[in-house]
């Protein structure tokens, strides 16, 4: 199932993350995409949050270590893929190792490793710009568990 939801605010986003973050089981893969300033770590915060991260006030763009590690009631693996130049880069990060029962990986600027997902099961989110603080959240591929927000 596939759905569209505007976020007004950076909050509002969060929150939006959040609700998301709340219906996940495990085993998981998110990849959201999107321009820059499109809310992208926003919603992570939110579906780290959601997702039990026990601080998700530190959750915040690995933009250099690529990867951040949240404890939580599921493991969450947090990937910036924006500094990687090729889809080795990524594999190189021992992606497979990230994905199993009990983790959520949320894949930030997915875009640029897309390709590197297929054959997986995962959820895409693409957001854009609507406005000056509003922003178009549609999310695709989603489990049948997973409702609109």
């Amino acid at each position: 199932m596939d759905f569209e939801v505007i976020s007004n605010s950076a909050e509002e986003t969060i929150k939006i993350g959040r609700k998301l973050g709340l219906q996940l089981k495990g085993g998981e893969i998110v990849a959201v995409c999107g321009p820059l300033g499109s809310g992208k770590t926003h919603l992570i915060k939110g579906i780290a949050g959601g997702a039990g991260a026990i601080d998700s006030k530190s959750v915040n763009s690995p933009t250099f270590v690529i990867v951040n590690e949240y404890a939580g009631r599921l493991d969450i693996f947090h990937i910036d893929a924006y500094r990687l130049n090729s889809i080795g880069e990524f594999e190189m990060l021992g992606f497979d190792d990230f994905c199993y029962p009990q983790s959520v990986v949320l894949i930030e600027w997915a875009d640029k490793i897309e390709s590197a997902l297929a054959g997986t099961e995962y959820v895409r989110i693409e957001l854009s710009h609507t406005g000056q603080t509003s922003r178009k959240i549609r999310v695709e591929n989603t489990p049948a568990y997973i409702t609109r927000t």
